[in-house]
């Protein structure tokens, strides 16, 4: 009973070790490259069980996430001569893992190589933009043009970089104060120019203010006149008008008027009696 079972078992062994040793599997998160001899003669894309030669075939698994590399900073010259420390990091993936296996064979292959790409195409971008451009101006189109130029450089790997950032862009120490000191001297340039333009404004305002009032008052100075000469020319024209109803009457009037305006109290005249002025005093 013991040798049959015997004789039962070791066959089935062998056929599980067979099985075992012809057959492997592709994890969702894998892509797999089956290599006989040394050399690459199948590329598996998607999950499942796969069988191959088994003792002279192996299998090489590449990751097909998407991953993150961290570069290690590195000094950039601008276009004005002034250096710079940059931090970025990347984000890539496998697209075709027979070229990547075939060119850089591995992750720490494929992250040198990132290096290189990245940092010259950053050490070439950035250094066609001066210092402010890079703080103050349209970061986001420079680095479209630095992902789309790495991009390029990197699918002869078998890779796609999907992003690549500016973590920080720093100054070493030794150019900060001089490079701060001329940026706040063109600060403060620029607002005594803003100043200095308020001022001619204020002025051309103020200046523009006093001439219109000078006008103003000229133009109501004008109209005052015309509608005072107006009304004494009504006031004479009324006077006019009722002196010719009765010049005596009218006459009496005013020489009563003249007599309340020269005789006052104690007021002494010598005049001859038979003079016009004393007409009404008979």
């Amino acid at each position: 009973m013991s040798n049959s079972l015997s004789r039962l078992l070791i066959p089935l062994v062998l056929l599980i070790g067979l099985f075992y040793t012809s057959t492997f599997i592709v994890d969702q998160t894998q892509y797999a490259i089956q290599i006989r001899l040394g050399k690459p003669i199948q590329t598996y894309l998607e999950p499942g069980l796969y069988f191959k030669v088994p003792f002279i075939s192996r299998i090489f698994y590449v990751d097909n996430r998407l991953l993150t590399y961290d570069a290690d900073p590195g000094s950039i010259i601008t276009k004005d001569k002034k250096e710079m420390v940059v931090d970025n990091y990347s984000r890539w993936k496998v697209i075709e893992p027979l070229k990547f296996y075939e060119t850089v064979r591995n992750v720490t292959g494929a992250q040198a190589r990132l290096d290189d790409i990245i940092y010259s195409q950053l050490r070439e971008e950035l250094g066609q933009h001066t210092l402010i451009e890079i703080v103050s101006g349209n970061r986001r189109e420079i680095m479209g043009k630095i992902e789309e130029n790495a991009k390029k450089g990197a699918l002869s790997f078998g890779i796609s970089i999907e992003d690549v950032r500016i973590k920080r862009a720093d100054l070493p120490d030794a150019n900060s104060l001089s490079v701060y000191g001329r940026m706040e001297a063109e600060r403060r340039q620029e607002a005594n120019r803003y100043r200095s333009e308020g001022e001619e404004k204020a002025l051309e305002i103020r200046s523009q203010a006093d001439r219109e009032r000078v006008e103003l008052l000229a133009q109501a100075q004008k109209t005052a006149e015309e509608i005072k000469g107006e009304a004494d020319a009504k006031a004479l024209k009324t006077y006019a008008d009722a002196y010719r109803q009765d010049e005596e009457f009218f006459e009496f009037l005013r020489s009563h008027e003249a007599y309340r305006n020269s005789l006052t109290k104690d007021s002494t005249l010598i005049l001859d009696a038979e003079r016009p002025f004393f007409k009404h005093f008979q």
